[in-house]
């Protein structure tokens, strides 16, 4: 179990210091790196890499954005083997409207409690 839990915090803590280094170094902004984790993990997905990954770290390769390129990509080949062509429009949408669901209602749930306001 201890090893389980060593997986993911290496293969999670490798893509979050990926994300540090991209921002730190090469001065990208958060909205970049996360297309580009998004665009990354629909790509290794495609290519059947991400699947390795995921089977060695598990919740540390699923859990941050880069599992969410992961999900879409596994949804379109999914509707793909479903539908066909229309499977590549709507694939990736049917296997992650779970979570955007989720990230909109808690949104809305943590924006009603705290009050937000607006950066001057």
């Amino acid at each position: 179990m201890i090893i389980n839990y060593l997986k993911v915090f290496l293969v999670g803590g490798t893509i979050c210091l990926i994300a540090q280094i991209l921002m730190d170094y090469f001065k990208l902004q958060t909205p970049y790196v996360m297309v580009t984790y998004v665009t990354t993990g629909v790509i290794l997905t495609f290519l059947g890499i991400y699947d390795k990954i995921v089977d060695f770290g598990a919740a540390g390769a699923t859990v941050p954005i880069i599992g969410f390129g992961y999900s879409l990509g596994n949804g379109v080949i999914e509707g793909i083997k479903k539908d066909g062509f229309l499977g590549i429009l709507t694939g990736g949408t049917i296997a992650t409207a779970g979570g955007i669901a989720a990230a909109i209602f808690f949104g809305y749930v943590m924006a009603v409690i705290f009050t937000p306001k607006a950066k001057p």
